[in-house]
């Protein structure tokens, strides 16, 4: 017999734990550990501890270096056991789902910084949690029946129309968990809604709140996650990675915007932070809130199934009335850089009146392509299958699949003609001709190309409060969230790239969109106007957002997914392969699929990918679909294992993506 082993999750391809031997620090599950990797060194987690072990497999097993979690694991019992859950659910290498679940920071080999003391509740914070604001009715009615959840596990889809006041609601039932002497974790889907919510609650719970989010160094998240691993972070506010964070005290979980595709990772370890939170709620026993004007249609799927609790919002907080909505038919119209005569005349008419504008365009950059009028040639993208997008106020064409970067050409390739022209509408066009027709207003963009600077988001935001900015172009980063009291119309360039899509979540997510860019209007005292352009005007999908709301096409919509048999009545795992060679990437998944026993599961490919090339590299995919989950899982669990046995996997790059939003 060997003496006793430890078992560490190294973030390495490796679905299972490896072996080391004690060193000369004890451990415990869930310390991190510095631990030989071949010739390198590197930071573990320890998910096992062997007494002994029958020595007949002639491995000799290396010790381990250093503990760096001497005063306590790093990872605790709980958020192992849901790291665990999430690696066998996603099909993913354990070592590199627990990776995922700390910050980066401390993720290095060089110990961090000393711990910050224990943190008394400061003066601000106390006159801060005194801060509260009265509920009016419909919320108060809402916080009831969220109460009914309290100290054991449930989920709540909490549905309220645009600017009903959900974070009101949020706040208070928030404020119930801190006066228990729990802790409350908030996830926003993107970074651009954090600063709004971040104030918010910050002005009810002062130096209480602490933020993670991609936007912050290394050292701020890994302080904020050290506040909530310690207890002195009574509120957590974060993007996707934050629900894996260490929480002693936790009693309640809020998913804001609960739709946004943003919560699932779509690289590497791909999870779904929602749908990972819901799991961390049932193993902790604790109340889950889900609030959204738009809810996904499995969400909404759970909640008529009875699974959840579905509590309504139906009046804004405000009693201001919705914004009146209008199709707008530009077929057959003159349109400058996409916009109507008559939308840049309820431009004017909303400016006149002291209104702000918000003008959406779904599409970063100056235009979507660059043609040759004299031969029609458009530029493409050298390493993909897509078209390189004119960013001039860069100078440069960018594929936004791969990022490549190319000079705007004088001369056509093809032909060497010199007339180059843009094609379609970018935010930077739009604003430009904005610019033009007016030119007394002060008009910004507010894109992910200017929220890269550092504190620009923020400053934009508050610019727009304080109604400095009459007119502001943007993408989806506008389109939820964001309450702006003085905007009275909001424009929508155009509704009809969604209509053209193979994706079958394609008509969810524009009605999504536009249900949630149009609640940007009317908050405030003035009534709000939304005007949609599209060439489209009679398509069913769009009058049955128009005539009936969200919630009525959301009911056709399950409808059709459910003879479908798609997601939320099916289950879907998408196996994606690239290689240098397109044939390489089919054959190999075509392997793949003669190890998977048809009947219950349907195998659909494999197939190229709706984008064959990307970054010079052919993709192909293979879609499984089975009606019952558990038995989708119990397939992949034994296909997994196998793959990289198959002939030609080292000459592929392959992963499993577990409930794709995506098939792109």
């Amino acid at each position: 017999m060997s003496p006793m082993r430890i078992k560490v999750a190294v973030p390495a391809p490796f679905f299972h734990p490896l072996d080391y031997l004690p060193g000369n620090t004890p451990v415990t599950l869930g310390c991190r550990v510095v631990v030989p990797l071949g010739r390198r060194k590197i930071v573990g987690v320890v998910t096992g501890l062997v007494d002994q072990v029958e020595d007949n497999d002639g491995i000799k097993c290396r010790p381990i270096e250093t503990n760096l979690d001497e005063d306590g694991p790093s990872i605790p019992a709980p958020v192992l056991r849901l790291c665990e859950w999430a690696a066998r659910y996603y099909q993913h290498p354990i070592g590199e789902v627990l990776a995922a679940a700390l910050p980066a920071y401390l993720r290095k080999i060089k110990p961090p910084a000393e711990r910050a003391t224990q943190a008394r509740a400061s003066s601000k914070t106390r006159k801060a949690l005194s801060k509260v604001q009265a509920l009016n009715p419909g919320q108060q009615a809402a916080l009831q029946a969220l109460e009914t959840g309290a100290g054991t596990f449930s989920v709540s889809l909490l549905e309220g129309v645009t600017g009903s006041g959900k974070t009101e609601v949020y706040l208070a039932r928030v404020q119930q968990v801190i006066d228990q002497g729990l802790q409350a974790l908030v996830l926003t889907p993107e970074i651009g809604l954090t600063p709004q919510l971040l104030d918010r609650f910050k002005a009810r719970f002062g130096d209480a709140v602490a933020v993670m989010h991609s936007g912050l160094g290394d050292k701020a998240r890994a302080s904020a996650w050290r506040a909530a691993h310690e207890g002195r972070c009574r509120v957590l506010i974060g993007t996707r990675s934050a629900v894996f964070a260490s929480m002693p005290k936790l009693g309640l979980i809020v998913i804001d915007e609960e739709h946004d595709q943003s919560y699932k990772q779509q690289e590497s370890f791909r999870y779904s932070a929602r749908d990972v939170a819901v799991v961390r709620a049932q193993q902790a026993k604790l109340p889950l809130i889900l609030g959204s004007a738009t809810p996904s249609l499995e969400s909404l799927h759970n909640a008529q199934s009875g699974r959840y609790l579905h509590v309504h919002l139906q009046e804004r907080a405000t009693a201001q009335r919705l914004p009146e909505l209008r199709l707008l038919d530009v077929r057959g119209m003159s349109l400058d850089h996409g916009l109507s005569k008559p939308l840049l005349d309820a431009i004017e008419r909303h400016l006149q009146a002291g209104g702000q504008v918000l003008m959406f365009v779904n599409r970063r950059g100056y235009a979507p392509a660059v043609l040759c009028h004299d031969c029609g040639w458009v530029a493409p993208c050298p390493h993909c299958d897509a078209r390189l997008t004119l960013h001039r106020a860069r100078g440069k064409l960018i594929c936004h699949h791969c990022g490549a970067q190319a000079r705007v050409p004088l001369r056509c390739e093809a032909c060497s003609g010199t007339t180059l022209i843009p094609v379609g509408q970018g935010t930077e066009r739009v604003d430009e001709a904005l610019q033009a027709h007016f030119p007394r207003a002060r008009i910004e963009r507010m894109d992910s190309d200017r929220a890269r600077k550092a504190g620009e988001l923020k400053r934009l935001l508050k610019e727009v409060r304080n109604r400095d900015i009459q007119i502001l172009v943007g993408t989806q980063m506008l389109a939820k969230g964001h309450d702006f009291d003085g905007l009275t119309l909001v424009g929508v360039v155009t509704a009809d790239q969604a209509l053209y899509s193979a994706d079958f979540r394609a008509i969810e997510r524009m009605a999504q969109m536009l249900t949630q860019v149009s609640g940007r209007a009317g908050r405030g005292e003035v009534a709000g106007e939304v005007i949609v352009q599209t060439h489209e005007p009679e398509h069913p999908q769009l009058q049955n957002w128009l005539e009936q709301g969200y919630a009525g096409l959301a009911k056709g919509l399950l409808a059709e997914r459910r003879s479908a048999r798609l997601p939320p009545f099916g289950h879907l795992a998408l196996l994606r392969a690239d290689a240098l060679d397109a044939q390489l990437a089919h054959a190999f998944l075509q392997r793949v699929a003669t190890l998977i026993t048809r009947g219950p599961i349907d195998v659909l490919g494999p197939i190229p990918a709706p984008m064959e090339r990307r970054a010079n590299r052919f993709r192909a995919q293979l879609l499984l679909s089975c009606e019952s989950r558990a038995r989708l899982q119990n397939l992949l669990s034994k296909l997994v294992p196998q793959i990289d046995s198959i002939e030609g996997a080292r000459r592929v790059r392959w992963s499993v993506d577990v409930d794709p939003i995506d098939l792109f």
